[in-house]
């Protein structure tokens, strides 16, 4: 029988760290790539579907909106029911909505289960990094979060490296009918190698608080998106908006009376978890929103096939996944906050050597952003994970991890659709005059980049010819102007780190207690001279 620590959770050997490590990465990365893999099937799926960029961030959106949505209020009923028996069970939700995905044949049939599919990845991530903290012994914890978190930076570039072979030989529907076959495979692996941890307390669970914050961040997103889209004071997005403001007071409202709230807000007041939430969530927003758009670069600029795409951004996880490995150490050399800091600079400066490039300025540029940022990627998605996670005990890991995954996915939606929006609105404004051109050979070019470039391609000659140039440099414009504006948002949050973060890992909360006195000794710990 395995020992247990002072939670009750199982300490495991180290061959039975391995199988959970295997068990929990190998979810961990099946839903992380959902996220990117569809990236390298937009160009295709905005012909195929007839897919607008509303459409296609949409499609991109839809999944990770239910995913940080709903990860909080799931990471908690698996903290009450078992963490293992709610991942196995989203596995299995996943499994269906992405099969079903692959019979889509309209836009918002495919939007429709990649809801669904972002539904059972809710219930699936929380578990991923909570039963490696739960089971690894205190020594161990580290290393497992800094693998975790590796395999959550890379693993976006291992689910488009595999989308882009299916796609050399398939239709982007082979991406839905893999994934489901890994979602099965994920399934016994967890069912195998994987230990069951709940927290032994029995509170009463938080309904208010969880519907409270999943109504939130939806909206929230939604807005977000629309908002580019319909334009800022519509009201489809101001309602949103109130919608969204609504949800986060009540949340807070809720969370100060209660004694055991979903998510404590008084845990934003110490600065290691606030300073975690920032870095996850902003990093995630540059990563995914530059995958969003750095790919049309790589298939509409380079006319890279969907495979060669993928494998132009393995540099990425090259760099990732061992500095993410060497961080624990660096951050008992330097310090937290300094980590954390020079991680998010790296990846603005990556954002703006990309920013910098030109329809002529090829690969080697494009990978120099590339390796710069991940460096930063490797650095910073360690440290905000290893920040929040340690701010928390034991016994409330699930929330932990599910707070984790909440700032990655709002994040990464976020990222999606600012950068998205900005693309968009760029690209449509530095078009050339579309005058002379028929209404519908007008409409598919301000659609879309790729649907720009098929129509160039069908016109042919010297008219198709200058709108191929006008569209590659609108293109160019829009990736640059939302490069420079992720960048902007990573500069602010590296300073706001440097001012507030702790310079050293915080020590976990106690798990009962009255959310005040958490707070209040948690932020002595923090403060002290010792830390």
């Amino acid at each position: 029988m395995a020992e247990a620590d002072d939670a009750g959770s199982p300490l495991i050997s180290r061959r039975a760290q391995r199988g959970v490590l295997f068990a929990m990465c190998l979810a961990l990365i099946l839903v992380v790539a959902s996220v990117s893999a569809l990236n390298l099937a937009l160009p295709d799926l905005a012909v195929d579907l007839g897919a607008d960029n509303t459409a296609l961030t949409w499609i991109a959106d839809g999944y990770t909106v239910a995913l940080a949505a709903l990860v909080l209020p799931l990471g908690a009923i698996g903290d009450r029911y078992g963490r293992k028996k709610i991942l196995i069970v989203g596995t299995m939700v996943f499994g269906v909505g992405s099969l079903a995905a692959s019979f889509a044949d309209t836009t918002s049939a495919l939007i429709g289960w990649r809801v669904v599919m972002g539904i059972g990845a809710a219930m699936i991530m929380p578990g991923t990094l909570s039963t490696i903290t739960a089971t690894f012994p205190p020594e161990q914890r580290n290393r497992g979060v800094a693998i975790w978190s590796g395999f959550a930076a890379a693993g976006a570039i291992i689910g488009m490296l595999a989308a882009g072979s299916l796609l050399e030989r398939w239709g982007w529907q082979s991406i839905f009918i893999t994934s489901a076959a890994v979602a099965a495979v994920a399934a016994v692996a967890a069912a195998l190698l994987s230990p069951e941890t709940r927290d032994e307390a029995r509170h009463r669970f938080d309904v208010v608080g969880a519907v409270a914050t999943s109504v939130a961040v939806g909206t929230l997103v939604f807005a977000i998106i629309e908002g580019n889209d319909q334009g800022w004071t519509t009201v489809p997005v101001l309602l949103a908006a109130a919608v969204c403001i609504a949800g986060f007071t009540v949340y807070a409202i809720q969370g100060l009376r209660t004694q055991h709230p979903l998510l404590d807000p008084h845990l934003f007041g110490l600065p290691g978890f606030r300073a975690g939430a920032v870095v996850v969530l902003t990093q995630f927003m540059a990563i995914f929103g530059f995958f969003f758009v750095g790919l049309q670069y790589l298939q509409l600029i380079l006319d890279y096939s969907p495979l060669t795409a993928a494998v132009a951004l393995i540099p990425v996880a090259a760099v990732v996944l061992p500095t993410a490995a060497l961080t624990p150490r660096l951050v008992s050399v330097i310090g937290l906050k300094l980590v954390m800091v020079i991680g998010l600079l790296l990846i603005a400066g990556g954002l703006v050597v990309v920013s910098r490039l030109t329809p002529d300025s090829g690969y080697p540029p494009f990978l120099l952003g590339l390796i710069v940022a991940g460096l930063g990627i490797g650095l910073a998605s360690s440290t905000g994970t290893s920040a929040i996670v340690g701010s928390l005990s034991q016994n409330k890991q699930g929330v932990a991890s599910a707070m984790n995954d909440t700032t990655r996915e709002v994040g990464s939606a976020i990222g999606i659709a600012v950068m998205g929006s900005v693309f968009s609105s760029q690209y449509c404004e530095h078009l050339p005059d579309l005058s002379r051109l028929p209404e519908p050979a007008a409409t598919a070019v301000r659609d879309s980049a790729a649907a720009g470039l098929a129509t160039a391609e069908r016109l042919g000659g010297a008219v198709g010819a200058h709108l191929e140039s006008g569209v590659r440099e609108a293109l160019i414009d829009g990736m640059s102007a939302s490069m420079l504006s992720v960048a902007g948002v990573l500069l602010v949050a590296a300073a706001g780190c440097a001012l507030k973060a702790p310079r050293r890992q915080p020590e976990p909360a106690s798990a009962d207690h009255e959310p005040t006195n958490s707070t209040t000794n948690s932020v002595a710990r923090e403060e002290s001279p010792k830390q």
